[in-house]
């Protein structure tokens, strides 16, 4: 009943579309009551198609321009995609499609004997003015205690270089980078996890004792959460602590448990095709997300090698650029060493299970 005229409607046959950008923010119990359809962004390469079939004919076309009277290569196109549009549809790109039509119009229209604008990279920045959005890109070299991470937004997926920076101190943990809270307890996990296997790992079991950890991912002022960052920071951690560098072409994504299992994540489409604009060459993905290759793009999967990990101990053999035996002597790293007592002094431990 319609609480302004009190009239009464019958809706048993009624049904409503609405649309969200996120769904976390709607209440609970609405969100139960509802079907949830979820629809991916674009990717790059279906917005670069996108632009050439139909934003930019149809541009065209509202401007007074012939086929022939403006020229947009492909790779410009793509250009204008990445440095110049962060959306998840392509309402932005219509824009600045748009704006270049008319730029070019005016040109046409002032001079007679302008037939045609061809617009290349000097043309884009000149129209456009300089790239308003950057993204990430691999390494030059191989870096100790720097990982790349894949990371997924609701415009795309990125990447982001996770920083460890171990300091002499007395076992403090620092984490910046404005954070969320899974994000933290991300790191978190690595941490223990880094401290259980410490031996194994040719780290010093008393290194939590000793040194003051940093944890940083850059650009702070942009918010990052979720769990997919653990098996990233754990190898960024153990890095660090080890002296070994890590392979600058490989890039991560996964959770990490306690013991070191890989747990899937969300969002693989869009992170490979982030470590594919970045020219990351090694993807490490985790087991149970093998099954999402298939939505990436061929173009991509061929020029990429992509590699499920079940463990930690996986992680490490293909990210790390050395291996702990290929190390020169003067590198090793620090391995305390257990002192035992005398054989007449040893307490007898009860057996396992008992508490």
């Amino acid at each position: 009943s319609d609480h302004y005229i009190e009239t009464p409607f019958d809706l048993s046959n009624v049904m409503f579309v609405t649309t969200a950008n996120v769904a976390h923010q709607i209440p609970r119990p609405l969100l139960d009551r509802m079907e949830v359809l979820y629809i991916p962004g674009y990717t790059e390469l279906e917005k670069l198609e996108i632009a050439k079939h139909h934003l930019l004919p149809k541009q065209k076309r509202d401007h007074g321009l012939e086929e022939e009277q403006l020229v947009i290569d492909e790779e410009v196109l793509m250009q204008l995609v990445r440095g110049y549009t962060r959306e998840s549809g392509v309402r932005n790109l219509e824009q600045q499609l748009a704006a270049i039509c008319r730029k070019a119009a005016k040109i046409i229209v002032g001079d007679a004997e302008v037939k045609s604008v061809v617009v290349d990279a000097a043309k884009l920045k000149e129209f456009l003015g300089p790239s308003k959005f950057r993204y990430g890109m691999a390494e030059l070299e191989d870096q100790i205690g720097a990982v790349t991470g894949l990371a997924w937004t609701e415009v795309g997926g990125d990447t982001l270089v996770i920083e460890v920076t171990v300091m002499p101190g007395s076992g403090k943990l620092t984490l910046t980078g404005k954070l969320g809270d899974v994000m933290k307890e991300s790191a978190q996990a690595a941490f223990s996890y880094t401290r259980s296997r410490s031996i194994a790992l040719g780290i010093d079991p008393q290194f939590h004792e000793k040194n003051d950890i940093h944890i940083h991912i850059p650009e702070g002022a942009i918010p990052k959460d979720g769990p997919s960052a653990g098996i990233t920071i754990a190898t960024a951690l153990i890095s660090a602590l080890t002296n070994r560098p890590v392979n600058r072409e490989v890039a991560m994504t996964g959770e990490i448990t306690l013991r070191g299992r890989v747990l899937p994540i969300g969002g693989l489409k869009e992170k490979s095709l982030a470590a594919h604009r970045a020219g990351i060459k090694t993807v490490l993905l985790p087991k149970d997300n093998e099954r999402d290759l298939r939505d990436i793009p061929d173009s991509v999967r061929s020029e990429m090698t992509f590699i499920p990990v079940a463990h930690m101990d996986e992680v490490l053999e293909h990210a790390m650029a050395t291996k702990l035996s290929d190390l020169p002597s003067g590198d090793e790293p620090i391995t305390a060493e257990v002192a035992m007592p005398p054989e007449g002094d040893r307490e007898e431990l009860p057996p396992m299970g008992t508490h």
